[in-house]
């Protein structure tokens, strides 16, 4: 199994240490769970801290064989302001990772595709007016953070007889940053064009790629994912939806490489492993964070 660079009460205490320091925290959780941190307010995106998958598949031609520990049990989160899905799949909708987060969070805000809010409140018991139902093009004020949903392709647009997208990205707006987590996606007509328009500084993005063989549905995989960062013109991507299930990963080194052919900044984080970045950071297409 892989270790976290950070977990547990190390990772505790890592963002504890943080809240005194200025620029912005981003902390990779597993899978495509990231946790932000600005002046003192955590967004939380898609976090899945649990192994919910593994059991259920336990017996099954689709084993979810995890490979990376557990970064943090989701009831020891208890700071957390905003969280998200993106799309109803357990690794975006866990429900053992939701309620643990909801119970020790009761101001808590949970932003969802509005298409999929049955599906949500059936699934996490929860009242069917709390969550912030989102669509592709609508913008939505929660404390400090404003937060834009665009489309995601999963593996197509797919929207409800309301003509509501069941999968989003968001971008997130808070201080004089701009976060953009894509959900699972892959490319699709417009999107570039769509994501330039919001001056990205950093594009949190899947490289798992659309092996169909695995029988899931598919991402971008590494060369997709550098090339839409550098055309959408990100100032840093950073992958995700790698080592989290021996099925259905990818290493990230034709993301790497492929980053670096494009002089487009990027950092591979461990899950566990906090980048901080402030309104001054400089950026070089080696990988690393000028400090």
């Amino acid at each position: 199994m892989i270790r976290p660079a950070l977990q547990d009460d190390d990772l505790l205490l890592d963002i504890r240490r943080s809240r005194g320091e200025p620029g912005l925290h981003l902390w990779w959780l597993g899978q495509s769970g990231f946790l932000i941190q600005h002046e003192g307010t955590h967004f939380l995106f898609d976090p899945y801290l649990s192994d919910s998958l593994t059991q259920k598949y336990a017996n099954t031609d689709k084993p979810h064989v995890r490979i990376t520990e557990r970064v943090i049990a989701p009831e020891r989160l208890d700071f957390i302001d905003v969280v998200t899905s993106s799309h109803n799949h357990t690794d975006h909708l866990d429900n053992e990772t939701l309620q643990a987060i909801f119970r020790v969070n009761p101001d808590l805000k949970f932003i969802i595709p509005e298409a999929n809010r049955e599906f949500v409140i059936n699934r996490l018991g929860v009242p069917k007016i709390w969550p912030l139902g989102m669509d592709a093009g609508q913008k939505l004020s929660v404390g400090r953070f404003t937060v834009a949903a665009v489309p995601a392709a999963h593996p197509q647009l797919e929207r409800d007889p309301q003509g509501q997208h069941h999968y989003l990205g968001y971008i997130v707006e808070f201080g004089n940053w701009r976060v953009y987590h894509s959900g699972d996606t892959l490319l699709y007509d417009g999107m570039t064009e769509l994501l330039h328009h919001f001056q990205i500084d950093i594009a949190l993005l899947p490289i798992n790629g659309a092996d169909p063989t695995r029988r899931v549905a598919g991402n971008l995989d590494g060369a997709e994912a550098a090339q839409l960062a550098a055309e959408i013109g990100a100032k840093l991507v950073i992958p995700c939806h790698f080592e989290m299930f021996e099925f259905n990963t990818a290493s990230p080194k034709l993301f790497e490489q492929t980053a670096r052919d494009l002089h487009q900044p990027f950092r591979t984080l461990r899950a566990g492993e906090r980048c901080t970045l402030d309104p001054s950071q400089r950026y070089q297409h080696s990988g690393k964070v000028l400090r």
